[in-house]
């Protein structure tokens, strides 16, 4: 039988350390997402998925990887789910977008262009060890691959980054994703 004082604290508990991973959460699903909408929904969706496997946390492990793990699966569950709907093709997606006019130096939206330009697991290196705050070994956990592994996507998601960013007037972004 459970102590129903004892699953309140640490209900109490669990809902601190949630409350407190947010805008962490957010930061990241904003780096995947690339919009704010999209990035809220993520969070949201985690949170709840979060909440509900609060019994399977083991507690003194880390909780911003475990969190960043169940949006990290959910993010590509979506993926998954996404890809069997209808995609534009290249040309089309290319003669859709517009090239930027302003000629102000890099911006917030400049670096998001960038960032989806990576391929995903590179953007995704990028957003847990630089924007996230992982260690190496803390964001390969989170990802389920060599620490390795991810020391090799960020140095080419940042060699890539620094690349495009530097292009940026160059050409568009789009055309540079082949790079």
């Amino acid at each position: 039988m459970t102590d129903p004082a004892g699953a309140a604290a640490n209900d109490l508990a669990f809902r601190r350390h949630l409350l407190a991973t947010l805008p962490h959460l957010r930061a990241f699903a904003r780096g995947l997402c690339g919009s704010s909408a999209q990035a809220d929904d993520l969070v949201q969706d985690t949170a709840i998925r979060a909440w509900a496997a609060r019994e399977s946390f083991a507690a003194g492990t880390n909780f911003r990887a475990w969190t960043f793990r169940i949006m990290r699966n959910h993010f590509l569950n979506e993926i998954r789910k996404r890809k069997r709907e209808t995609e534009l093709d290249d040309e089309t997606a290319a003669r859709l977008s517009a090239r930027a006019t302003q000629e102000d130096n890099l911006h917030l939206d400049d670096l998001q262009s960038a960032l989806d330009c990576l391929p995903p697991e590179r953007r995704e290196a990028l957003l847990l060890i630089g924007a996230g705050g992982f260690t190496y070994e803390e964001a390969a956990s989170i990802c389920g691959v060599a620490t390795g592994t991810m020391k090799s996507r960020v140095a080419r998601g940042r060699a890539a980054l620094a690349r495009l960013l530097d292009d940026k007037d160059d050409a568009p972004l789009t055309a540079l994703q082949a790079g």
